[in-house]
């Protein structure tokens, strides 16, 4: 779709209201600027609906399952009704389980310890830390980084046709990339890890809030994403999928909520029977404004309409892309190729300039917010860099003082909430400060690029 036709659905061109849009920031050369957030692959602004609707149930505030009380009752509705908003959101089974958890990185974690003994995991190394660090337990195999979807499809088939028949597996593959935005042959994928014998799950951190995810059509086993990147606020996560794994394994948590009944024995010991049900691995009290939270962003999302949002969000990728494409300076990392399908996530790095300079600069001197350093997922950005991926590095610290080379990167992302003028200020930004450099000094303190004083 050309950048011409996105632009003449003046639907399509309007941004969501979020949180933050109207603040200003100081300008290291003098002024104030509304401050541009091209960080969403991080944290994305809360949708203004979803902080309307928990303003509004916050007064209603009350314990969940175990509460006699009105608001006890109340808060129990919400809490198990965003459970099915979340399974309606992502297409699940009707036999599927949604457990509540703290995040992405959660998420993995609570399905790792529920592998059974003896299973083989496979990732790529182009994963997200938080999909390629959780499985300490299991036997993994790490893949290469596959130069075409195609190309990861017939890897993953090649390390899967050398295991085990016998034993459990389970290939865990993130849908688009942190680091280039690149989207993955996901239902390839799983079929691939199917006819196998093996399991699959889908890393949605960055799917989730960019494109449609449905457990039936992609054919996954689970889905993880974050609330954080969907446009709500709190400390919620989602893990969903098939129950099986989740009821045979011990309680991510031992604790209330999780126990059905527990009694004392006779020699002084204590026998629990757990649940079975997602509240198995939801011990404690759990996170209700998080999860409702989360639940609105779903149902604003859907109301706004996929097809639309993807299309604002092409229209805004072709307007970065267009804009940097003649500044030879800057190399766009990408695993794919350049017409490769993505969502508002690119990463770059600019001849001439340490990465987090570069950042530091878009920051103090035009109040643009992204990301510099290695994503957390330092394998795949060495790799893009041309370094070794096996080198250990520290997340989002320069390797080098300001204009010194460094195995690092920039990243810019976007999303739903995104004006037009915050890319096109970013695309003016890198232009200038290419062109004519900072005009600003620069030191590093405590492994960051900071503005001297």
């Amino acid at each position: 779709m050309s950048v011409s036709t996105v632009a003449a659905d003046q639907s399509v061109r309007a941004p969501l209201p979020v949180l933050g849009r109207d603040v200003t920031v100081p300008l290291v050369t003098g002024g104030e600027v509304t401050y541009a957030a091209l960080d969403y692959a991080a944290s994305a602004p809360a949708l203004q609906r979803v902080w309307d609707d928990v303003a509004a149930y916050a007064p209603y505030y009350g314990s969940v399952h175990r509460g006699a009380g009105y608001l006890s009752q109340l808060s129990t509705d919400l809490f198990e009704n965003a459970r099915s908003t979340v399974a309606d959101f992502l297409g699940c089974r009707d036999d599927d389980q949604v457990v509540f958890t703290r995040s992405t990185t959660d998420s993995l974690n609570l399905l790792a310890t529920a592998l059974p003994a003896g299973c083989q995991v496979f990732v790529f190394e182009t994963e997200h830390h938080a999909s390629l660090l959780p499985w300490r337990g299991a036997h993994v195999t790490c893949l290469d980084a596959p130069r075409t979807p195609q190309q990861a499809v017939t890897a993953l088939e090649r390390a899967l046709a050398g295991r085990d028949p016998h034993g459990p597996a389970l290939v865990c593959v993130t849908g688009a990339s942190n680091v280039t935005g690149e989207l993955w042959p996901v239902a390839e994928l799983a079929a691939a890890a199917h006819a196998h014998g093996a399991r699959i799950v889908l890393d949605a951190a960055q799917l989730a809030p960019h494109h449609p995810v449905s457990v039936k059509d992609l054919d996954v086993d689970w889905v993880v994403f974050s609330g954080h990147k969907l446009y709500a606020p709190f400390g919620s996560g989602v893990l969903a999928g098939r129950a099986d794994w989740l009821r045979a394994a011990e309680p991510y948590l031992a604790g209330g909520g999780a126990s059905r009944k527990v009694a004392r024995r006779a020699d002084g010991g204590v026998d629990v029977e757990w649940h079975d049900s997602a509240a198995r691995h939801e011990a404690g009290s759990p996170n209700v404004i998080g999860a409702y939270a989360v639940a609105s962003a779903c149902k604003a999302l859907t109301e706004a309409g996929h097809d639309a949002l993807v299309a604002r969000e092409q229209y805004l990728i072709q307007k970065v892309r267009d804009g940097l494409a003649g500044v030879r300076e800057v190399r766009i990392l990408s695993l794919f190729g350049d017409d490769a399908p993505r969502v508002g996530v690119l990463s770059f790095v600019v001849d001439g300039w340490n990465s987090s300079h570069f950042a530091a600069a878009l920051s103090a001197e035009y109040g643009i917010g992204v990301r510099d350093g290695l994503f957390c997922a330092h394998p795949l950005v060495r790799t893009l860099l041309g370094g070794d991926p096996q080198t250990q590095g520290e997340c989002g610290a320069p390797d080098a003082a300001p204009g010194e080379k460094s195995l690092n990167a920039i990243r810019v992302s976007f999303g739903a909430g995104t004006p037009d003028e915050h890319v096109e200020r970013f695309v003016a930004a890198v232009r200038e400060l290419v062109r004519d450099g900072a005009k600003w000094d620069y030191r590093t303190v405590d492994g960051r690029c900071v503005p001297a004083v």
